[in-house]
């Protein structure tokens, strides 16, 4: 049988999901994928992620700023494991450490990437120290050198178009709009510059990649006893908006942004840093203030990219070149779904989740050229905004 957990808006963040939800195939039928309801009461999470070892779930409580583990308890459930764990506002992603000692949270709202502790049994566990520093950063003004919160007190993480300094959490401006942290594009049409932290990724020497949407800025940081130190940073083009990323087996990093509909590749240099390699349209025809891609997913063997054109409702396919360092923008197909807010590759097809038209839809992939084939099969889906397979 096929399974995915799913991810979804609940009515506080303008959605109709009950909390994670399973999206399932009867065995011999996996191409007719149907919703199989809420297996736990859970508001808002928009964003799951799976510990590398254990059968555990942490899902991104994107309305409530709030992190929270759930253990697979049958077949098909799953139950709280412990109490949320502030995170930051609108947390929208996360990723777990490949020791699945801790995860980073991405909260777009406030710009903050926290780095909360796992136990071994799969807990989620504050970070005392980092706790401690940010109490005597907010009572005594002091900065927080080995901050996980670039959105706080820390030194380092600044707007490189500008000299004023990223806002403290607390009196950050709060996102426009409630329905998934914000309208896209409304950043970039009024000129602000608010930090929106959005995706993190972990790179084979050990460091970890993050997004900044709001200030066109990759950082690479450095996770050390006390929290992250932030390595170096990679600034992209102001008004691009770096919004999710995946690592290629050669290890260039491929960043989707939400703004300029392109992807960068980016790879180290000798001397460690990382810096842009090249760069492409996510589709010679998307529409860049009416296009805003989403996510951006790969085949297994990394020869193809798919990213979503929400706007356009299409999926733009890309076939990596060389080591890896470029891409070629090769296929635009109809998503079969109303903005396609997240897909993944999965044996062989596509499985993308429409948050507007509460349905998901699976899209045939062929094998030679990468393209969408056609769209195989549709079902309703209450809000999706996340698919997690079902490990």
């Amino acid at each position: 049988m096929t399974r995915f957990w799913l991810g979804g808006y609940g009515p506080a963040m303008e959605g109709m999901a009950e909390g994670i939800g399973l999206l399932a195939g009867d065995a011999g039928a996996e191409t007719a994928l149907s919703y199989r309801g809420a297996v736990t009461r859970t508001p808002s999470p928009s964003w799951l992620a799976q510990h590398p070892t254990l059968d555990v779930v942490y899902a991104a409580l994107e309305g409530d700023a709030a992190v929270q583990a759930f253990a697979r308890s049958g077949e098909s459930t799953l139950t709280p494991l412990g109490e949320p764990v502030e995170a930051g506002k609108y947390v929208c992603h996360l990723a777990v450490a490949p020791s699945g000692r801790y995860l980073i949270a991405s909260c777009y709202g406030d710009g903050r990437v926290v780095r909360i502790g796992i136990d071994g049994a799969g807990r989620l566990v504050a970070d005392a120290a980092n706790k401690a520093a940010e109490l005597r950063a907010a009572l005594l003004g002091e900065p927080l050198q080995d901050s996980a919160a670039p959105a706080g007190a820390g030194v380092a993480a600044k707007d490189p178009y500008s000299s004023r300094p990223m806002p403290a959490p607390e009196g950050a401006a709060a996102a426009p709009g409630a329905s998934g942290h914000g309208d896209p594009g409304s950043a970039a049409e009024e000129g602000a510059r608010e930090s929106h932290a959005h995706a993190a990724a972990f790179l084979a020497d050990g460091r970890i990649a993050t997004t900044d949407l709001g200030f066109d800025v990759v950082r690479i940081w450095r996770p050390t006893a006390s929290g992250l130190t932030l390595d170096h940073e990679v600034v992209l083009p102001k008004g691009t908006g770096p919004r999710h990323m995946v690592v290629h087996p050669s290890g260039h990093l491929h960043v989707v942004t939400e703004y300029s509909c392109e992807v960068f590749t980016l790879a180290a240099r000798s001397d460690g840093t990382w810096a842009v390699v090249s760069s492409v349209l996510s589709s010679p025809i998307a529409e860049i203030g009416v296009d805003f891609p989403a996510e951006l997913a790969r085949t297994r063997d990394g020869q193809f990219l798919y990213t979503a054109l929400r706007g356009s409702n299409t999926i733009a396919t890309l076939r990596v070149r060389g080591a890896g360092e470029s891409l070629e923008s090769i296929a635009l197909a109809d998503s079969g779904v109303d903005w396609p807010r997240h897909h993944l590759v999965h044996e062989g097809k596509l499985l993308v989740a429409g948050q507007r038209s509460d349905t998901i839809a699976l899209l045939d992939l062929d094998e030679r050229t990468g393209a969408p084939l056609g769209i195989r099969h549709q079902a309703d889906v209450p809000t999706p905004t996340h698919f997690l397979p079902v490990r």
